[in-house]
């Protein structure tokens, strides 16, 4: 048995008693949090500690049935020194429950309090408190109007198994007119290219989703950002793992169509999180999912170009015979290029606003082709991932025929089960645009490493550099030469190129500001350029000296 600390104990001790009975009880209880800001519904256990004299609830914890015995005495400690407006501190003559293990528990750990411990066999007070909980869980609405969620749930796993966010970015942002009771226009923005937060979001106005990108790219306070969240205007429709499994999985994509859970829910400068839709807010959803899935199905080869062109349906949907002149819903849908240009506006100034001022430094090669803040690495790429790339409709692939020659394997080793490669992870656009430059300069030709130095501060570096067909140079890294880790990455590099006789890769991939951060998915991956491990001595440009940029007046 674990008793308080006797400091706890003097402490406890110098409280007031007073002259009247607790009641304590530690139940199952099936409840939901629901402030308006967030909602958590699961099975868990209510502790609970009331004051049976005043009819004041002192404190209340909600804990998992596995949590031990120790929280009801931190919630009874809570109530004696930190209760409830407007009970005052202090320590009861007697506590009641009608649980002999707590009883005897209680019993061992609140020694020297002086409180008596009494077994009952009803708590009245408390009974009548859980019946009030569960009559209001019983009078909340249901997540979903019984009309609409059979054809919401079918909808919403349609979307799932479609994955839209496989070809829409989140500034691809998709208007649905509707002219449906009130609702006029939704725009749909589309989640889960980053690999984070899958599922899709309808704003109810442009002005709402301009002004959370605005807000939200501001990178201001966290608390500033939750105010723009909850001043969306917006239906959304979320997919979570089941309780349990979200530290178990690298992404939901590990989860099939009967394993993800499908959230609905809306979001109201005036209401905060609500968890539930209504029956006309359900129908509405129904014909704009419906309308969005026809859309993407219909031009999905389409909708993964980058830019997305202007491209406009309209569709007749029929679900609900409420409609006074036509039992039909004309639907038009359509992309918004202008909107996504102005999106990718502000994302490129939100970025470019955050860079640190330095002086450039002047280079008798060029050192203007790697995009800021974009990840740099050095490592190696699987040969089945390569392979994966190169029939990848999505991936540009510049090959030399490399792959042809892999090892199969029995004949594979350490230093030969991929391609030695670099990797430049940044934005979508920036990406893009490293692409375009690399193939009009008539693709990658070579890479190397060449010595380098700072003379003001004598630092040595490793310098990474790129050569295209064209024949110019570049720098895409300055590594630390005396780094360790950059030390065994070098060494593993010029390990790999001899294993692969002289070859190595350039990837360019996007998703540096999301979770993939580092490790990008295929999908991620937007080009591979073959190329010649060089040897600087080839290049003959010697130790390369850092200057500063000379300004003039």
């Amino acid at each position: 048995m674990t008793h308080l600390p006797p400091t706890t104990q003097r402490r406890l001790q110098q409280l007031p008693q007073i002259p009247s009975v607790w009641e304590g009880d530690r139940r199952p209880i099936a409840h939901t949090q629901y402030s308006g800001e967030e909602t958590d519904t699961h099975e868990g256990e209510c502790i609970i500690w009331v004051d049976g004299s005043e009819g004041l609830v002192r404190s209340m914890d909600i804990v998992s049935p596995e949590t031990g015995m120790e929280a009801v005495v931190r919630t009874l400690i809570r109530a004696m020194e930190t209760p409830h407006s407007p009970g005052q501190p202090g320590r009861p003559q007697k506590i009641v429950v009608r649980n002999r293990e707590i009883q005897f528990f209680l019993r061992g750990a609140l020694q020297n309090l002086e409180i008596a411990i009494d077994y009952v066999p009803e708590l009245p007070i408390i009974d009548e408190l859980f019946r009030s909980f569960q009559a209001v869980n019983q009078s909340r609405p249901p997540a979903l109007p019984s009309v609409c969620a059979p054809l919401l749930n079918k909808l919403a796993t349609h979307l799932w198994n479609l994955a839209p966010w496989d070809e829409l970015a989140d500034y691809d942002i998709i208007a649905i007119c509707l002219n449906h009771k009130g609702v006029n226009t939704l725009y749909a923005c589309v989640m889960g290219m980053m690999d984070q937060e899958y599922g899709i979001i309808f704003y109810r106005s442009l002005e709402s989703l301009e002004q959370f990108r605005t807000a939200a790219l501001a990178q201001k306070v966290t608390e500033d950002l939750e105010q723009a969240f909850l001043s969306q205007d917006c239906w959304f429709l979320n997919y979570e793992a089941p309780d349990g499994l979200e530290d178990e999985l690298e992404s939901l994509r590990e989860l099939s169509e009967e394993e993800v859970q499908i959230v609905f829910g809306s979001i109201h400068p005036y209401e905060g999180i609500r968890p539930f839709i209504d029956e006309e807010e359900g129908k509405t959803l129904c014909y704009a999912l419906d309308g969005f899935l026809k859309f993407v199905e219909d031009h999905q080869e389409a909708l993964g170009e980058d830019p997305v062109d202007e491209i406009a349906e309209s569709y007749h949907l029929r679900h609900f015979p409420d409609f006074h002149t036509s039992p039909t819903l004309k639907v038009d849908v359509s992309t918004l290029p202008d909107l996504a240009s102005r999106l990718l506006d502000m994302m490129d100034m939100a970025e470019d606003s955050s860079l640190t001022d330095f002086e450039r430094l002047k280079l008798p090669i060029r050192d203007d082709l790697i995009p800021e803040n974009a990840f740099l690495s050095l490592g190696m790429m699987p040969w089945e991932v390569m392979q994966d790339l190169q029939k990848s409709r999505k991936t540009y692939y510049q090959s030399l025929g490399v792959l042809a020659e892999q090892p199969n394997n029995s004949k594979k080793t350490s230093l030969n089960e991929g391609m030695p490669v670099i990797l430049v992870q940044t934005s979508r656009p920036k990406a893009k645009k490293l692409i375009d430059t690399l193939i009009s300069a008539g693709g990658v030709k070579g890479i190397c490493f060449n010595p380098g130095q700072d003379p003001l501060s004598e630092i040595d570096y490793d310098l990474g550099i790129l050569q295209v067909e064209k024949g110019d140079l570049f720098i895409f890294g300055e590594f630390m030469k005396e780094d360790p880790k950059h030390i065994e990455a070098r060494r593993k590099w010029d390990h790999r190129c001899q294993a692969t006789k002289g070859f190595c890769a350039l990837i360019i991939a996007m998703g540096v500001t999301g979770n993939s951060r580092g490790n990008p998915r295929l999908a991620d991956m937007l080009a591979v350029f073959e190329a010649e491990a060089l040897d600087m001595k080839g290049l003959a440009i010697g130790v390369l000296q850092l200057m500063p940029t000379q300004t003039s007046d």
